[in-house]
């Protein structure tokens, strides 16, 4: 089953975009067609990178958001339908859920054997608790959620774990996993090519290119992350 990913956490700087850049780099190297879609009119951040598979939607406009779901009616020349990564950009979470609910998406996926994963990119404050439980507390049953302890973000993540909010998330069958760091100054060269994570580890020249034990760290990044995702409801 093709699979509908909406990468969120509500707040800023909490790695939303790393995760569907790197969502979207599972999609490409399992030969998963998939169609990007990037909320974020400041920065873009899914849409620089996968610019091939990416591309700016406006979130507070049903006929943007109308787009997102379109995917699932344009079959691949193999008859397989894609997949859907959307980067959320912050506080657009009352928006989406106006038009989720008016349109009775979730509903609508289930009857069209599409599965609704909800992302939710946590750091280790306070305000990743309580978006968590808005965002549970919103959807309740129907999609799953997919609790991201993003460690580039923070490592006690304590707080999160003791939460009512967490303890809700968990009795709606939520997956907890774990976003381990990518060494930061690699990260940084990444970011400063405009590189998808399979350009990275492939560029052997050029200011920013990789080392080669940076892009060895790289590749065991990807590799981790991808053993992850292979228990996740993705496909």
């Amino acid at each position: 089953m093709p699979s509908l990913n909406f990468i969120g956490g509500e707040k800023g700087g909490v790695g939303k975009s790393v995760a569907a850049r790197l969502l979207a780099q599972y999609f490409i190297d399992k030969e998963q067609p998939f169609t990007g879609f990037d909320t974020d009119r400041s920065h873009t951040s899914f849409t620089r990178f996968y610019a091939d598979y990416a591309s700016p939607v406006v979130v507070d406009s049903y006929e943007g958001l109308d787009m997102i779901v379109g995917e699932f009616e344009a079959p691949t020349d193999d008859g397989h339908t894609h997949s859907v990564i959307v980067d959320l950009a912050a506080q657009t979470a009352a928006p989406l859920s106006r038009w989720i609910r008016e349109s009775e998406l979730i509903p609508l996926m289930a009857e069209m054997g599409i599965t609704v994963n909800f992302w939710h990119l946590a750091d280790a404050g306070k305000d990743t608790v309580d978006l968590l439980g808005r965002l549970v507390s919103t959807y309740g049953e129907g999609p799953n959620y997919i609790v991201v302890k993003n460690l580039g973000r923070g490592s006690d993540f304590s707080q999160l774990d003791q939460s009512a909010a967490m303890q809700k998330a968990l009795g709606l069958g939520a997956r907890v996993i774990t976003l381990a760091q990518l060494h930061e100054a690699s990260m940084r060269k990444i970011d400063r090519q405009n590189a998808s994570f399979w350009a990275a580890v492939n560029t052997r020249s050029g200011e920013d290119a990789l080392g080669l034990l940076e892009r060895q760290r790289v590749k065991s990044w990807l590799k981790g992350a991808y053993a992850t995702f292979d228990t996740l409801p993705l496909d």
